[in-house]
C-alpha cells in the first residue's frame, strides 16, 4: 500500500459493524466516504475471495466516488483484512449477510454494487435479496469485474481430484496453491455445500438495472466463457460485456482501471 493510499484511507471514517446473533457475532471493518451529492447512488465494494478493501480496484472505486461526490462503502468480509472472524467459517451466505448488514448500517437509498470475482456472485445475490424487501434499496447498477457466480459448483467441483474429495470428506476442507499469496487457498466443505444453495445461474436473473461486466480473456481463474454463461442469464437490454483480450484475473493495470473508471462513471 502506498503512502498516498494510507493518507486517503485515514481521511475516511473507519467503523465496525457487528453482524450475527447468539455466538455467531463478528465485527466487520468498514470505510465510509460520505456523499457531497446526495442525488448520486452510493458505490458499494464487494471484494473477492481472500481480497480486502484496500486493493487497487477498491481504491479506484473510492477515487471515482471522491471525484464525483458519490458516497462509497468498502468493507472486509469476516476472516478477511481488518474484520474479525475465522476465514474458514466463511460461506457465501455468511458473507452475503455481512454485505447486507453493512449496506443497512449506512442506509443509502440507491446503490451501485461493484463486485470483483466472488464479489460479483455476492453482488447478484445481494441484488436479489434487496429487491425482495418491503422497502427495497434501489440498485441503480452493477459493475462486475471477472465475476465468479456459482464458482464453487461451476468452477471448483467439476475439477476436484480424488485427493481433494477425500480431504473434503475426512478433513472438511482441501488446499491448493495460490498464485497471489504464499499461503494456500482453503476451500471448505461448508463453502461448497452452501454455494449450491446460493446458485444464480439456474434461471434468469432479473436485475432491473444496467449491468457492465469487465472480463479478461487471459484470466486463468475465471475463464471468459464463464462471463458468457452469465450473459445468457441476464436480460437482453442494458447489459454490456467488455472482453479484454490480454486481461488477467486481477484487471489492475492502468488501462484496466481506466475501463473500470469509465464503467463506474457510466452508472452515475
Amino acid at each position: 500500500m502506498t503512502e498516498e493510499t494510507q493518507v486517503s484511507d485515514r481521511m475516511l471514517r473507519p467503523l465496525r459493524v457487528t453482524v450475527g446473533h447468539s455466538g455467531f457475532e463478528r465485527d466487520i471493518a468498514a470505510l465510509y466516504r460520505a456523499p457531497r451529492n446526495e442525488a448520486l447512488p452510493a458505490f458499494v465494494w464487494l471484494g473477492g475471495y481472500r481480497s480486502d478493501m484496500s486493493g487497487t480496484k477498491a481504491l479506484e472505486m473510492d477515487r471515482v466516488a471522491d471525484e464525483t461526490g458519490a458516497a462509497a462503502i468498502r468493507f472486509d468480509y469476516s476472516g478477511h483484512g481488518q474484520s474479525g472472524g475465522a476465514f474458514t467459517d466463511g460461506t457465501i451466505s455468511r458473507w452475503l449477510e455481512e454485505a447486507l448488514a453493512v449496506i443497512d448500517h449506512f442506509g443509502p437509498r440507491r446503490v451501485v454494487l461493484v463486485g470483483s470475482s466472488m464479489g460479483g456472485w455476492i453482488a447478484l445475490r445481494a441484488l436479489q435479496e434487496l429487491s425482495r424487501r418491503q422497502n427495497p434499496v434501489d440498485v441503480a447498477g452493477l459493475v462486475l469485474i471477472a465475476p465468479a457466480p456459482d464458482f464453487t459448483s461451476a468452477l471448483i467441483e467439476p475439477h476436484l481430484g480424488e485427493k481433494e474429495r477425500r480431504d473434503l470428506e475426512e478433513k472438511g476442507f482441501f488446499e491448493e496453491m495460490s498464485d497471489y499469496s504464499p499461503q494456500p487457498n482453503i476451500f471448505t466443505r461448508a463453502l461448497i455445500e452452501d454455494g449450491r444453495l446460493n446458485r444464480v445461474l439456474n434461471g434468469m436473473i432479473e436485475t432491473g438495472c444496467p449491468v457492465h461486466i469487465l472480463q479478461g480473456m487471459a484470466d486463468p481463474d475465471v475463464p471468459y466463457q464463464h462471463a458468457l454463461t452469465l450473459m445468457e442469464h441476464l436480460p437482453a437490454a442494458d447489459v454490456v460485456l467488455t472482453l479484454i483480450r490480454d486481461g488477467d484475473h486481477r484487471l489492475s493495470r492502468a488501462e484496466d482501471l481506466a475501463r473500470l473508471e469509465a464503467a463506474l462513471r457510466g452508472m452515475l
